[in-house]
Order: structure tokens, then C-alpha cells, then sequence
């Protein structure tokens, strides 16, 4: 087998094999965990260490852009991308959440209970559960916004088992934090679509409100993008409860503050989400994290701010690509 692969490598040259080696376009497989079943990808070699992916709120693994995920592969990571419970191809846990959302989030920012079917460490536990099935016992974990609070539960809950963290876009869920405009919760939380055609625009508008002022989006390309979204999965009703589990979610301070693991934390000056004090003010309880703002950088992976973010991202990962005395499966 050796010899077949390096004739390969003279008659087709490394590069043509470091890029086979990370194609995107390989099969969408199903993990059982627990009580969900999770679609996931696994991108590049089995023997390299493993970087999983955690998305945020609604979003599925294709929203990861594949010239990323590419770029994670090329510095020597086996890179896994799913879609949480109540996303994408995952499973969607129930009916329409019977709570009000406005009236669950005017409780949250009173600091009073919200109910939620199921929280961000049930979420977490999704995460380490595939790890489980596919025989991983060390990995690297990405999250981005509600990826990144459940990477911060994630390292919580195994912390013997992540090499390093990295939270981008995210928060400590702290009360006083700055918080959203009404409008933009607006755009977030609105689903009565009439019509695959109204669903798609109404994503578009989102897309476009999570994006820098900056930067001057193409409406076509946000429009393909709703479109692919929508025609992979449309499930409005796990937008709701996956927001429930963020509002029920109590302050991780306490969390951050215990936690060992290296991280990064990357955090845009422009975020109308979750304002840039939310990365600063995680940055700040976890101890001898790094962090990196990027100016101009909104909550989403703009064209623009691919590269300052994967040169925020990929110095550090290969840092830690092999943890000191520790051996990565």
C-alpha cells in the first residue's frame, strides 16, 4: 500500500493528494448517540488529530464554508462537522415549543427561570457522544456562537479529553452583557413563511443583518445560500428551541473560570449579535486564554474576513496540533 501511494505521489504530485485528502464532498453519515441521531462528515485522514466542529444556532454543518474546513485539513487536522439536534439532517426533538419567546426573553432579561426542553450541556453531550461512536478519545474543538457555548460545556464536561478550544463569535452568557437589538431578535426568531420563497428571503434578510457594515453583500449570494439551507433542511421550530436552551442556559463564569484547557478566543469589533465585550468578557474568565478581535468582523464568515480570521485560527491550532506529552487518537 505504501508503494502505491507514494507512485501516486511522483505521478500526480503532493499537492493533487494533500487536496483529495481534503475533499469536502464525501458522504453525510448517521451516528445513534443517546437519544439522537446526528449527521455528521469527517473530512480528511483517520490518523490525523481530529478538530470537531460546532455550529450555531440553526445552523447546519454546510454552513461551515468548505474553503475553511479545506484549510483546517491542510495543517494536519481530521476535520468533523455536524449538525446539532434540532438542525440539518439531526434530529428534530419535538413540536413547537409551547413557550412564548417573548415572553421566555423578557424573563431572561429580568434574570428569572426560563424553560427550555433541553439545554447547551445536553447539546455538549450530543457532541462527546459522537466522539464516542467514532472511536475518538482526544480531539480540538471549533465552536462558533452557540457552537462556542457548547464547546465551553464540551471542555467542561471531558476536559482530560479536549487538546485545545477555540470560541469564535460566542459568549459567557453573563447577565449585563450588551445585548441584541430587538430588530435583529426579530429577524432571528421569525419563521411564519407562507412559502419556501418567503422562508428564503426572510433568511437572506438574517444573513444580511449578521453581516459587517462594512462589506457590501451580494443579495444573490445570500439568497443561494438561504436557498441551499432551506432546500437541505427547514426546521423554524429547532431555531426556537435551540434559542430556549440559550436563554435557560445560567451564567458559565463560574465554568470558564475552572476551566484548563488552551484557548483562543476570536471575537469581531462589529458583531451586532453578540457585541464585541461578550468575547472579550469570556476571554477574560478563562485562565491564560488568548484573545483576538478583528476589526470590522460582524457574526457570520463574511468573504472579506476569512483570511484575518484563519490567521487568527490556524497559528494556533498548529500550535497545539499535538499536545506536549499527550498522545491525540
Amino acid at each position: 500500500m505504501r508503494v502505491l501511494v507514494l507512485l501516486a505521489a511522483l505521478l500526480c504530485g503532493l499537492p493533487s493528494l494533500a487536496a483529495n485528502r481534503c475533499d469536502t464532498a464525501v458522504p453525510t453519515a448517521m451516528a445513534e448517540v443517546g437519544e439522537v441521531r446526528l449527521a455528521y462528515q469527517s473530512v480528511g485522514r483517520v490518523a490525523d488529530p481530529t478538530l470537531l466542529l460546532v455550529m450555531g444556532i440553526g445552523g447546519q454543518l454546510i454552513d461551515w464554508p468548505d474553503e475553511v474546513v479545506q484549510a483546517l485539513c491542510a495543517q494536519g487536522f481530521r476535520v468533523i462537522r455536524f449538525d446539532n439536534r434540532d438542525a440539518g439532517l439531526s434530529t428534530w426533538v419535538g413540536q413547537a415549543p409551547s413557550a412564548n419567546l417573548t415572553y421566555q426573553a423578557l424573563r431572561y432579561r429580568l434574570g428569572l427561570e426560563v424553560s427550555a426542553p433541553y439545554g447547551l450541556r445536553d447539546m455538549a453531550g450530543d457532541a462527546l457522544g459522537l466522539m464516542d461512536r467514532l472511536g475518538i478519545q482526544r480531539f480540538h474543538v471549533l465552536g462558533a456562537s452557540m457552537g462556542g457555548m457548547i464547546a465551553q460545556h464540551l471542555a467542561d464536561l471531558a476536559p482530560q479529553r479536549v487538546s485545545s478550544l477555540t470560541l469564535v463569535m460566542t459568549s459567557s452568557g453573563a447577565q449585563g452583557l450588551p445585548a441584541p437589538s430587538p430588530a435583529l431578535l426579530a429577524l432571528l426568531t421569525r419563521r411564519e413563511a407562507d412559502s419556501r420563497a418567503q422562508a428564503i428571503e426572510q433568511q437572506a434578510d438574517l444573513l444580511a443583518a449578521l453581516g459587517s457594515p462594512a462589506v457590501a453583500d451580494d443579495r444573490r449570494e445570500l439568497l443561494a445560500q438561504a436557498r441551499s439551507a432551506y432546500d437541505r433542511a427547514f426546521n423554524p421550530e429547532g431555531v426556537q428551541r435551540q434559542l430556549l436552551a440559550i436563554l435557560a442556559e445560567p451564567s458559565r463564569v463560574a465554568l470558564l473560570e475552572r476551566l484548563q484547557v488552551p484557548t483562543l478566543v476570536v471575537h469581531g469589533t462589529a458583531d451586532p449579535l453578540l457585541p464585541v465585550m461578550h468575547g472579550v468578557h469570556v476571554a477574560a474568565h478563562i485562565k491564560g486564554s488568548q484573545l483576538r478581535l478583528i476589526p470590522g468582523l460582524a457574526h457570520r464568515f463574511q468573504a472579506a474576513f476569512k483570511a484575518p480570521l484563519l490567521g487568527a485560527v490556524l497559528p494556533y491550532l498548529a500550535a497545539h496540533r499535538h499536545p506536549v506529552g499527550l498522545a491525540t487518537l
